[in-house]
């Protein structure tokens, strides 16, 4: 047991912490005669460590969930939703969500498209909630930060809230709140082109390279907010403001989410710094969730496919979901009781 112990703690703090290159910059930045005890040289360490572990583990993970996709494209993934009907429907529709775009405005478009085929709404909103919320890329990063526990802890929340939303919206019935042009688009049947290994390595490196692209502002500038934070400003504050025993706190983190837009990955360096200051782990992922869920951004993008009703049900079930789950308390046990053997 201890040997299994030992290698999983390897593979967390070496692989996928990458421990190593946090001292390999360490050394790099003295070496350059920069102090790393100062406020501005360890916010250096951070920031440069921070960016490139983040873009490292990226890109190997889009590498490999992009070669998963590659089995699943719209029209293969509306097949498979189809055969399946109730809470059966909603569950595998969040896990498909995991092998799927890294942002809610990525995810959006697929949600139009699996709505115009005719897809159950609680269905297709299920993908929606989960798609932005929770992936495989997100669990080995949150897994190299804060640990296995806490990492599985966030992936069943989000899966949880993405079903219990769904379901909600489908016994809810409002299918008239969707926009015309888009009930109106009837089922589009395209048969998917038979991939070789080579077109799945190709598409895998193509998506590597899209994604790197369209998020890497999104790290910089996450990295650079959890640099300021981690170095600047002062942990009484943040355990005054975000502490675990505050009301307010998951409330407060989830309002100051909404109006950002950065996906999970630009997310996760923000949470790191927080947690690492004090506050608690709840509210943390009420903040992560706010941003990857409810950005204004895609909340926009959102209203030209539904109609004000449905867009604000959606907006209100996924916020009451993240607050009266309790996660504070419910993760800060969690952690505590799976911490303690």
């Amino acid at each position: 047991m201890e040997i299994i112990k030992g290698i999983w703690f390897f593979v967390q703090d070496q692989i996928l912490g990458m421990k190593w290159l946090n001292r390999v910059v360490g050394n790099l930045l003295t070496s350059l005669g920069v102090d790393l005890e100062s406020q501005l040289g360890a916010g250096l360490q951070f920031f440069i460590y921070d960016t490139v572990k983040i873009f490292v583990l990226l890109s190997v993970l889009i590498f490999g969930i992009s070669y998963i996709q590659s089995y699943f494209p719209p029209e293969r993934t509306k097949k498979i939703l189809g055969r399946f009907h109730g809470l059966g429907a909603n569950t595998l529709s969040a896990l498909l969500g995991t092998v799927t775009p890294f942002c809610s405005c990525s995810s959006i478009p697929l949600f139009i498209g699996f709505t115009g085929a005719g897809l159950p709404l609680g269905v297709t909103f299920s993908f929606l909630i989960s798609s932005p919320l929770v992936d495989l890329g997100s669990l080995v990063l949150l897994t190299s930060i804060f640990g296995g526990k806490i990492a599985i802890a966030y992936v069943v929340v989000g899966l949880v809230l993405a079903v219990a939303g769904g379901s909600l919206i489908e016994k809810l019935h409002l299918e008239e709140y969707v926009e015309e042009f888009i009930r109106s688009a009837g089922p589009v049947d395209l048969e998917a082109p038979e991939l070789t290994t080579q077109d799945r390595l190709a598409f895998a490196k193509e998506q590597v390279l899209e994604t790197v692209k369209k998020v890497a502002p999104y790290i910089v500038v996450g990295v650079g907010i959890g640099a300021l934070i981690h170095n600047f400003i002062p942990e009484s504050f943040v355990q005054e403001v975000l502490g675990g025993d505050k009301w307010y706190s998951v409330p407060l983190a989830t309002f100051i989410g909404v109006p950002m837009y950065a996906d999970i990955f630009g997310t996760i360096p923000v949470a790191e710094s927080l947690f690492a200051k004090g506050a608690g782990l709840g509210t943390i992922l009420a903040f992560m969730m706010g941003v990857t869920a409810l950005s204004l951004p895609s909340m926009i993008m959102l209203r030209k496919a539904v109609k004000p009703k449905l867009l604000a049900i959606f907006i209100g079930i996924v916020a009451v979901r993240v607050l009266s789950i309790r996660i504070e308390k419910k993760v800060n046990y969690f952690y505590e009781v799976t911490t303690s053997d």
